[in-house]
Parts: C-alpha cells; structure tokens; sequence
C-alpha cells in the first residue's frame, strides 16, 4: 500500500487538532460541490447552508496531489463523500466527516497550490500552478554522461579494490573520454552501462569481493547489445557516488551511515515536500498536523503555548518543522519513531537532570573486576592509553582502575559494568594484528671504462772505440765526434769512461713509451738497424695498449617490518684508525664503510605504501695521512609506491673524459715521422648508480620467505 495514502488516512484520524485553533463555528452543512475552468484556472465552488464565519485552514501535499479543507462544526448534507469531476486538474472531491468537522479534500492530476476565499454562502478554491495534465510519457532518466564516440570500442580493465571507510570502489579503464556512461539504482543492485563498448573475453566474469569487507558483495560484467553492463551487487543500507577522471571510471558504494539523531537520513532536509498555509493556528495543532504525514510520533511538552502564521509552499516536511521550531524557540530530541518537543531551556533541563542522575547511579553502582588477554599488543601500552584522558575524554569512571600484568601480557581492569563495556570495545580495535611490509632494495653499480695508449722508444749506440777501432766519425784536423742517447753514453762511446756505462737507458734518444691501462702493460715491438760489423747500431720500440672494460655490481638488502615501524639493515667493514686524546695519547677509533637500508613503511587507505628511506652505499677509498678515507653515495627520499610495484628512487652519473699527447718539441710535430718522437693516451670512464625499491605488503607468512 502506498505510504503516502496511510499518511493520509492518519491525517483524516487526527485533523481533529485543527478544530482548537479555530474557535466556535455555527452549524453549517455541506449542500453542493461544483468544478468549473474560468480563464484556465480551476475553481471548484463549495456550497453550504450558510456562510462560513472565516476561511478554514487547510494544507497541501505533493505526492499523491491534493489539498485538505477542515470546516470545523460541518456536516455533509449531500447524502454522498465522493463527487468525479475529471475536469482540468481536478479528478474528484472526497468530503469526509469525522467528529465535530468534516474535512473537504480536493484530488488533483498534478501537484498545485490553492487560494480559498468566501463568497456568501459559498466557499471557492481558486488552483493555482496547476492545469490540464497532459498524457504521460515515458521519461529518460540523463545518462551521466553522453555518448560521444562513433565507433564501438573496447573496454581496457576492471578493477575492484577497497577505499577508505571500508567503500568498495569498482575502477574500470575506458578507452577513451568520449564514452558514454549510464548508472542506476535497479533494485537492491546497482546497475552500470558503458554506451557504444564491448567487452573481452578476458573481463566477462563474476568477481566475488566479500572478502574485501565493504558493502559490495559480487561484481558481474557482461555484454548487452551495444553495450558494457556492470552490476554491482551491495548489501544492508549504502549510498553511491561515481566520478571520472579523463579515462578512468570510478564507482564507489560505502556504507550509509545512520544519525539516529536526524529526522530524516541523507545531507540536509530530505522529506517529502508538502505545502501548509495557516493563518493564526496553535502550534500544538500544526505540529499534530505535521505529525499526520511522517513516520513519526510527535509528544509535546505542556509549556508548548501560542499561535502562527505560516505559509509554506513545497517545502520538505522536516525543514518545515525546523521552521516551526526555530520559530518558537522550541527544541527536540528523537528516539525511535517518538519526537518529544519542548523549550530549549526545558530540554536542556531534562538533559541536565539525566546526566546528574546516571553519574549518581555510577557512584553507587557496584564495581567488578575483568581480566583481558592481549594478544598483539603490549599490556603496559593498552593501560596507558585506558588511563590517559582527563573529563569526557576519560575511558574509566572515577573509580576505575587498571593493572597490567607483562608476563601473561593481561589487564586487570576494575570499574562498573558499563566502563568494561568501553575497555572491551577499544581493546578490540587495538589489540589487532598490525599489517607487515617487505622491503627490497636494489642498488646497481654499472662501470663502462675505455682507454688507448700510443708511444715510442728511440736510441742508437757506437760501439767502435769499445772495440779498438776509432770512435765517432772525423770532423777533419784530427777532429772526431761521438753521438749518444745521455752524457754517460757518449763519454763511454769516446773512451773518456768505461764501456760498461753504455746500456739500453743511456743510449736512449727518445723515452716515450705507451702508458699502462687497467694494470696491464703496454704491449712492444722493437727493430734496430746496425752494421755488418756489429758495432754502429740504430734501435727503435713501438708500444700501445688498448683496454675496454665493463663491471655491475648489485646490492639486494631487504628487510621485513610492521606498519610504521622504522627498521634498519646494515653490512660492511668498520676500518681503525688512530686519533689523538685530549691528553695527547692515542687511541684507536672506527670509520664504517657500510650498505645500509633505514626505511618506515605507512600502508594508504587505498592499499599504497608509504616509504621514509635512508639508503647509503659507502666503500673504502684512499689511505691518507689522517686516516681511510671513505667513498660516500647516499639517498634520503619519501615516495608513494603502489603494493608490489617497483620505482627508482635516484641515481648518480658520473663520466670521466681524458685525452694527453707528449712529445719532443719540433720533432714531434713533423708530418709522419713526428709520431717517433711522441706518445698519445686518451681514456674514457663511466660510473652509474641506480637505487630501485619494491615493497609488498605481506598477506601470509610464506611470502616474506
């Protein structure tokens, strides 16, 4: 049966109300009720057997349409309570009598409001916002959003995942912004259409999510036609909202959540509208009048007094009675179905006397002592936070006390029934299993290094005056020159010193050999020119080296640790090294050269990590007369990183360039031959470092293995 029509037969049981706010009537009988359309307004005309001392109150609700006439003191006379008019706006004029007035309601097509006035014997209701209804059409609900895409296209992903306030949000990837989207409510399920789509094989499945823990149970996609539907099928009382964000589409069901303070559930007024226009009426009458149409019993207080004036016109029964409230400077409280009404002073009174009385009944309430297991949680922790608080913010009574027992890990707590209620009830929201995270670091050291080295030896010896025979070569005059690589070559070769002085260093013209590269040697190939005799000799030595080198070096430290809790892991070598006291001894000190992984997880509502990191690669550099030095790479950063995932932090690049030529000055630059009197080394180093990170959240114990 429809709500709106028991408010109505309620109304016709307690419109009696409305008889106090009008004073006495003369008997008056209701003779005839007539319709008729004068310049396309209905005007219905109610005869009676004489005329009305003032107009009577009446009201107006929008679902079904009609308005409400009382006549205090009347009677029917007509000898039947419904009369068809089917004119206009107008279906049929129902006049009921009931008790010491008769009611005269006025069934309407559409929703309007009316103007009464008397006129002689007759009263006339004048309708006003109304009109001829027109046949009914089907109306299309707005999508909430149009179609905009010509072709039919795929739908990329769904996905569903728990939000905050335990919501399920239902996440689909559309392929493009231009997809039309239609959401309802169908049922207790809620139905969404992606217009002009399809779907893949891959997607068409029923997804359970009750495990999840919000209201959404299952999730079913299917193809309908031309379309992509998804139904989601929640459970007990939610509300929705969805939104999208270029090609992302988001449902998201949460819990509704009940005030049972509130009149009606739901942001801001959300009754049903109805219209009132009263003139001088007791507000104890127009709150029964109110109460004839709400789910609601309304008690007044008896200090409820005077009258007003209202006129309302499609106004939401609750803010109607706010008006009235607000107005009169009364108050309400609500339980159940029963709203008590009454000054604020008076209210406040009550409240006041209650909260006295049940701090009375505390104090002489008899107290217990309950014991309670803490199983995740430390007992010296979960006293503290019983004990802390001060006023209403204090868990236990004034008489309340709590002892912590840390080898069994209990509470002992003493206080009055209702107080161990709250103990028990916070206990269960703190003393949970907190959510782990495993941490795994990689930090990669890539080198890519290339070096090429080019030079030459040059030297020659005269070995004819070692041997008896004349030294150096005649100049004329009985004149003779030697040649040599050094000083000592050519007074060996002249006979001034020794022939021992003469080796492959002192008779070396040019010294230019190639540089090592890597630890390695240059590799050479010597030739050398001489005489038949043996003893004049020309030597020449080429050397070059090329070196290409690649090296990675990984680093994996990973740690496992709770929700906030910082950890930290640590490898490497402490170096000592000696440092002066203040009494000028010495003593022995450490320097660490570590890989050091500190890092403090916070797992996000939506299922995202958190991470502070403290990441530092350090590693032993050169010895220095003040002790090691140590090569330092460090990383302090914060970053968000979905379950799972894998980010790069940071990275350093370093690349390392030489290119040197050595020569002999003017030789060195001759066009082919120079390259005897020169040596030319160019290098090349390139040093990287990349830090990635991966956390996981971990569900089972076998995953942190």
């Amino acid at each position: 049966m429809n709500k709106n029509w028991l408010h109505w037969q309620r109304a016709l049981l307690f419109g009696a109300a409305l008889l106090a706010s009008s004073g006495s009537w003369a008997q008056a009988v209701v003779e005839s009720v007539t319709s008729s359309i004068q310049g396309g307004t209905d005007v219905i005309r109610i005869d009676f057997s004489q005329p009305l001392p003032a107009v009577p109150a009446g009201f107006a609700i929008q679902s079904p349409a009609r308005i409400a006439l009382d006549v205090p003191g009347a009677t029917n006379g007509m000898g039947r309570s419904t009369i068809d008019i089917n004119q206009g706006n107008v279906r049929s004029v129902n006049v009921v009598q009931s008790g010491e007035r008769t009611r005269i309601v006025l069934n309407l097509k559409s929703a309007a409001s009316y103007r009464a006035q008397l006129q002689g014997k007759s009263l006339l209701v004048v309708l006003e916002g109304g009109g001829v209804a027109a046949p009914a059409a089907v109306s299309q609900q707005p999508a909430f959003a149009e179609s905009r895409n010509v072709d039919t296209q795929p739908i990329r992903d769904l996905d569903f995942r728990r939000g905050a306030d335990s919501s399920g949000r239902v996440i689909v990837a559309l392929p493009s912004n231009q997809v039309g989207v239609d959401i309802r409510q169908q049922g207790q399920n809620l139905v969404v259409e992606f217009l002009k789509s399809s779907l893949p094989e891959g997607l068409r499945r029923k997804l359970d999510v009750s495990d999840f823990g919000t209201p959404v149970q299952t999730v079913t996609t299917f193809q309908a036609g031309d379309r992509v539907r998804v139904v989601i099928e929640p459970k007990g009382l939610w509300e929705h909202s969805a939104y999208q964000s270029d090609n992302q589409f988001v449902v998201e069901v949460r819990q509704q959540k009940i005030d049972p303070t509130k009149l009606t559930q739901g942001p801001g007024f959300a009754g049903e509208k109805l219209s009132l226009n009263f003139q001088n009426i007791e507000v104890r009458s127009l709150l029964q009048v109110i109460a004839d149409f709400t789910n609601f019993n309304i008690v007044t207080s008896d200090s409820v007094t005077g009258s007003v004036t209202l006129r309302l016109k499609d106004v939401p029964w609750d803010q109607a009675l706010d008006i009235v409230l607000q107005a009169k400077g009364l108050g309400m409280r609500k339980q159940g179905n029963v709203i008590w009404i009454a000054p604020k002073d008076e209210i406040a009174a009550k409240e006041k006397l209650d909260l006295e009385s049940r701090v009375a009944i505390q104090s002489l309430e008899s107290v217990r002592t309950q014991s309670f297991q803490l199983n995740y949680t430390k007992a010296a922790d979960i006293a503290a936070q019983i004990t802390s608080g001060t006023g209403a913010a204090r868990i236990l009574s004034t008489r309340g006390s709590v002892i912590a027992e840390p080898r069994t890990n209990q509470i002992f707590v003493t206080d009055i029934t209702s107080r161990l209620e709250a103990v028990q009830e916070l206990i269960g929201k703190l003393d949970i299993a907190v959510r782990q995270v495993l941490i795994e670091a990689r930090i990669v050291e890539a080198s890519d290094t290339f070096g090429k080295s080019l030079g030459v030896r040059l030297g020659g010896s005269d070995l004819r005056g070692v041997r008896g025979g004349d030294a150096g070569y005649s100049l004329g005059n009985n004149t003779r020159v030697a040649l040599g690589g050094t000083y000592n070559a050519v007074s060996a070769t002249a006979g001034e010193t020794v022939a021992s002085a003469l080796d492959t260093v002192s008779t070396t013209f040019v010294n230019l050999p190639a540089a090592g590269q890597g630890g390695f040697s240059p590799s050479t190939f010597a030739i050398s020119l001489f005489s038949s005799a043996a003893n004049r000799f020309l030597n020449l030595e080429l050397s070059a080296l090329e070196a290409d080198g690649k090296g990675r070096l990984v680093s994996s430290p990973r740690i496992v640790t709770a929700d906030q809790t910082k950890a930290i892991i640590e490898q490497g070598t402490e170096f000592p090294y000696q440092q002066a006291t203040s009494s000028g001894a010495t003593s022995v000190a450490f320097r660490k050269a570590t890989l050091k992984l500190e890092v403090t997880p916070q797992i996000t509502p939506e299922g995202n990590i958190i991470l502070d990191l403290d990441i530092s690669k350090d590693s032993r550099g050169e010895t220095t007369a003040a002790g090691i030095a140590i090569n330092t790479k460090h990383i302090k950063t914060q970053v968000l990183v979905e379950n799972g995932g894998t980010v790069v932090i940071g990275g350093i690049f370093e690349l390392t360039e030489a290119e040197n030529e050595a020569k002999v000055p003017l030789l060195g630059d001759l066009p082919i031959v120079g390259n005897a009197f020169k040596t030319r080394t160019r290098s090349s180093n390139k040093q990287e470092m990349l830090v990635f990170i991966t956390p996981k959240m971990i569900a089972d114990r076998s995953a942190a293995r």
